[in-house]
């Protein structure tokens, strides 16, 4: 099985993946950027991470303490993508619905 079908054939893991992915290290991404650049920061790239991440980042807040400050709430929101991609990959496993390796064992 070759790559291009083995994303066609697993599509239902790959993408929410790679989406979770994406959301995941452009949090991390957002937080580095933050030790650098102003809240209010005109910059193309500042906005597209707080524009991508947003929605994600008001849905972690309502179960972050409000006493938290928000480069703290995007590291956790880096954090829960991560463990919601575990979770994702082994309820896959599980159901035996993930892809597998080729050429394994016996």
């Amino acid at each position: 099985m070759d790559i291009a079908d083995s994303f066609v054939r697993y599509w239902y893991f790959h993408l929410p993946n790679f989406v979770l992915a994406a959301l995941m290290y452009t949090m991390l991404g957002r937080f580095l950027l933050g030790l650098f650049v102003d809240a209010d920061s005109p910059n193309y790239i500042w906005r597209f991470f707080c524009r991508f991440t947003d929605p994600v980042l008001s849905a972690i807040a309502t179960v972050t303490p409000k006493a938290v400050p928000p480069a703290i709430v995007w590291l956790f929101g880096f954090v829960w993508m991560f463990w919601l991609r575990i979770v994702f990959h082994y309820t896959l496993l599980v159901l035996n619905l993930a892809p597998r390796l080729a050429g394994g064992g016996s």
